[in-house]
């Protein structure tokens, strides 16, 4: 019988809501040192939780190393972290973060994500009943993306070693066109283009973290690849894509910058920041620039193929608000330049430090 067929028969079932039902939570309701030991305890989790809900013909195989074929020789390949605290947040969870956070690093070389590798650290006494709850996000993100984990690893550190749950991913994405898309490929008069408002993960994160704010305001956690890659499609040349992660739109634009040794020169109101996450910034003394973002791209284009690209990144939910929000120039050498709203340039640096610590 073919693998794949065996899992949708065993353990696939329309009724509950996520297409697949929980295990009997009750039989081990928290994590105990035995499911790290590598025994038989180890393996019923593994198949409880992981196979269940993320199982595939590759996975199911339960090989040290996944077999794998590739429809082409060119790949991207990438490797994450997520440590994020609170590990649930309004929008998301630590589960769909280290799904779509390695999605996107793909998705920033043009590459069709396939495969993910999936390395878990569970603290002892982590409730089992939140453990499902962060798969089962990350079967939802894998499905919207179409893409598998086909392999993993499982440990389980002492309690108060651990804080909950840690997650390691590496991702493995075909690339299918020839375009060079990386700073080296940027040139003076291309514009530079953003996906959408920027710094809601950072705040989101924060809001829970610190209980500071009344209004919810929701990650943008989303996976990026469907505008890259119908960008590609279309024909359109693309310079340079960076993710806006960590560190946030300003050092993003000076590593660019620094990287091409070119002028990132963009303008302060045309930059799109949600009116509670700038009171937020206002609050806090924090500069939105410099906020993470886990579902927005920075794209640098050429003049001529600008309107196509925003049209196409438009006709997606997850970059509907794209907007350019300024051009390359050769002004300032290996700078990145903000524009503000009374005419005066201010040079904008790497963050420093850490605004916000365990945001992803």
């Amino acid at each position: 019988m073919d693998l794949n067929m065996r899992f949708e028969s065993e353990f696939e079932d329309p009724s509950c809501p996520s297409g697949v039902c929980p295990p009997k939570l009750s039989d081990y309701p928290i994590i105990t040192a035995a499911h790290g030991g590598g025994g038989r305890l180890t393996h019923k989790l593994i198949k409880d939780f992981f196979l269940r809900a993320l199982g595939n013909e590759v996975l199911a195989q339960l090989h040290d190393s996944a077999y794998l074929t590739l429809p082409t020789n060119k790949i991207a390949y990438t490797t994450d972290s997520f440590v994020v605290s609170p590990i649930f947040f309004p929008g998301g969870n630590i589960g769909d973060l280290a799904v779509n956070g390695t999605v996107n690093d793909l998705a920033m070389a043009g590459a069709k994500p396939l495969f993910l590798s999936l390395g878990v650290i569970l603290e002892e006494g982590f409730p089992t009943e939140k453990l499902w709850d962060i798969v089962i996000s990350m079967r939802e993100a894998l499905k919207r993306v179409g893409a598998k984990v086909v392999t993993g690893d499982l440990k389980v550190v002492e309690k108060g070693k651990g804080d909950g749950i840690y997650i390691n991913t590496s991702g493995i994405g075909v690339i299918e066109h020839d375009l060079d898309i990386s700073p080296k490929s940027i040139r003076k008069g291309d514009l530079i283009i953003l996906s959408g408002d920027v710094g809601r993960h950072a705040i989101a994160v924060m809001s829970v973290r610190e209980g500071l704010f009344n209004v919810q305001i929701e990650s943008d956690t989303a996976p990026l690849h469907e505008p890259v890659l119908k960008m590609i499609e279309e024909g359109v040349e693309v310079h340079c894509l960076r993710d806006v992660t960590r560190g946030g739109l300003a050092t993003v634009l000076t590593e660019l910058a620094e990287a091409s040794g070119l002028t990132m020169t963009v303008y302060e109101d045309r930059i799109p920041i949600l009116e509670p996450v700038m009171g937020a910034c206002e609050i806090l003394g924090l500069d939105p620039l410099y906020l993470a973002s886990e579902g927005r791209f920075v794209a640098v284009i050429p003049e001529k193929d600008s309107d196509k690209a925003l049209g196409i990144m438009r006709s997606f939910e997850v970059s509907k608000d794209a907007v350019v929000i300024g051009e390359v120039t050769d002004e300032y050498p290996s700078k990145a330049v903000l524009r503000t709203v009374i005419g005066t340039d201010r040079i904008l640096e790497m963050l420093s430090g850490e605004q916000l610590p365990r945001i992803c």
